[in-house]
C-alpha cells in the first residue's frame, strides 16, 4: 500500500473539519428549534408555530424574523408579521411589539386583520411596566408615571374610532374605562402631594381638572373634596360652597362628611396644621404623612383588567 502524501492528508483533514462544522451547525439549529436541511418558508413557519405553542418566545421571534427576511413576499409573510407582534408582547418586549404593529399597519392598512395590530398596540402599552416585579409584589399602578396609560388609551381610541365593530372592541372599551379611572386617580395623588407642600391653588386646579375631564370616574368625589378643602384654605368661600353643594348632593356618603353631614376640614391635615414639634425637629418626630383624599374602597369600579380574559388567540 502506498503511503499517503501530504496533500492527501490535508484533503482528509479539511473534509473531517467541514463535516464537524456542519454537524455543529446542525446541532445548534436543532437546539434552537430552527429548521435544518429544508429551510423553506413553510419550515420556518411550522417551527415558529411549535415554539409559540410551547411559549418559546425568543425562538419564535428568531424564526418569524428569519421567515420575513428570507421570504418577504411569501405565503406566510403577512401572518408572520402579525404573530411577531404577539411574540414580542408575550416576551415582554412591549416597545418592539408596538414597533412591529406600527410597521404592519403602515405596510398593510387595508388588511382584514389590521384591527388586531391596533389592539396589540394598546395592549402592549397597557402592560408596560407590569413585569415580574409587579406581578409578585403589590403595586399601586395609579402612582406610576401615567405616560404608558395615556398612550394605551390613545391606541385603544384609534381602534374604537376606526373599527367599532372589531372583535377586540369590547375588551378595548373596558380597558379604556380602567385607564380613565387610573389617570383620574393619578391626578388625585398629585393633588394630595400639593397639599403636603402647601400648594393649595395647584391642588384645587388638579381637582377641577378631574371634575372637568374625567366625569363618571371613581375619582370625582375625591376631586370635589380636594376643591372644597383647597378653596377653604385659599379663602375663596363662593367656590368652596359651590363645590361643597355638588359633593353633598351627589356623594353624601363620602368619608369627609361627619355624622351630622358637615364637612370635616380636619380630615386632611395640611402643612399649615403641623405642630410646633414638627417645625422644631424638621419632621423627625412626626414622620407620618397626613391622610390624603382617597375613597377608592367606596367608589371604585369593579373591573379588574388582570382578571379579564383575553381574546382566544391571545
Amino acid at each position: 500500500m502506498r503511503s499517503w502524501n501530504g496533500q492527501a492528508w490535508k484533503t482528509l483533514c479539511l473534509a473531517i473539519l467541514a463535516m464537524f462544522v456542519v454537524s455543529c451547525a446542525s446541532t445548534d439549529e436543532e437546539e434552537e428549534g430552527l429548521p435544518t436541511g429544508n429551510r423553506t418558508e413553510q419550515a420556518f413557519y411550522e417551527a415558529a408555530q411549535r415554539q409559540l405553542r410551547s411559549s418559546q418566545w425568543e425562538l419564535a421571534i428568531k424564526n418569524l424574523r428569519a421567515l420575513e427576511d428570507n421570504f418577504p413576499f411569501g405565503t406566510y409573510a403577512e401572518q408572520a408579521q402579525l404573530e411577531l407582534i404577539y411574540a414580542y408582547y408575550r416576551d415582554y418586549q412591549n416597545d418592539a411589539a408596538i414597533s412591529a404593529a406600527d410597521r404592519f399597519i403602515r405596510l398593510h392598512p387595508q388588511h382584514r386583520n389590521v384591527d388586531y395590530a391596533y389592539y396589540m398596540k394598546g395592549l402592549a402599552s397597557f402592560t408596560e411596566g407590569s413585569g415580574l416585579f409587579e406581578r409578585f409584589l403589590p403595586t399601586d399602578m395609579t402612582r406610576r408615571d401615567p405616560g404608558s396609560a395615556r398612550e394605551s388609551f390613545a391606541y385603544f381610541s384609534q381602534l374604537m374610532a376606526r373599527y367599532p365593530e372589531s372583535r377586540y372592541a369590547p375588551d378595548a372599551q373596558k380597558r379604556m374605562i380602567h385607564l380613565r379611572n387610573l389617570l383620574a386617580r393619578y391626578e388625585i395623588h398629585v393633588a394630595n402631594y400639593y397639599f403636603k407642600r402647601g400648594a393649595y391653588l395647584a391642588s384645587a386646579n388638579r381637582g377641577r381638572y378631574v371634575v372637568e375631564n374625567f366625569q363618571q370616574t371613581p375619582a370625582v368625589p375625591d376631586a370635589l373634596a380636594v376643591m372644597v378643602q383647597s378653596y377653604n384654605l385659599l379663602d375663596m368661600p363662593q367656590l368652596e360652597s359651590t363645590s361643597l353643594a355638588v359633593l353633598r348632593t351627589n356623594y353624601p356618603h363620602h368619608p369627609v362628611f361627619r355624622d351630622d353631614g358637615t364637612f370635616n376640614y380636619r380630615y386632611y391635615v395640611g402643612a399649615k396644621d403641623r405642630s410646633v414639634l414638627h417645625w422644631v425637629t424638621l419632621g423627625l418626630f412626626e414622620k407620618e404623612d397626613p391622610r390624603g383624599f382617597d375613597s377608592r374602597e367606596l367608589y371604585n369600579a369593579e373591573y379588574r383588567p388582570e382578571d379579564a380574559p383575553l381574546p382566544p388567540e391571545l
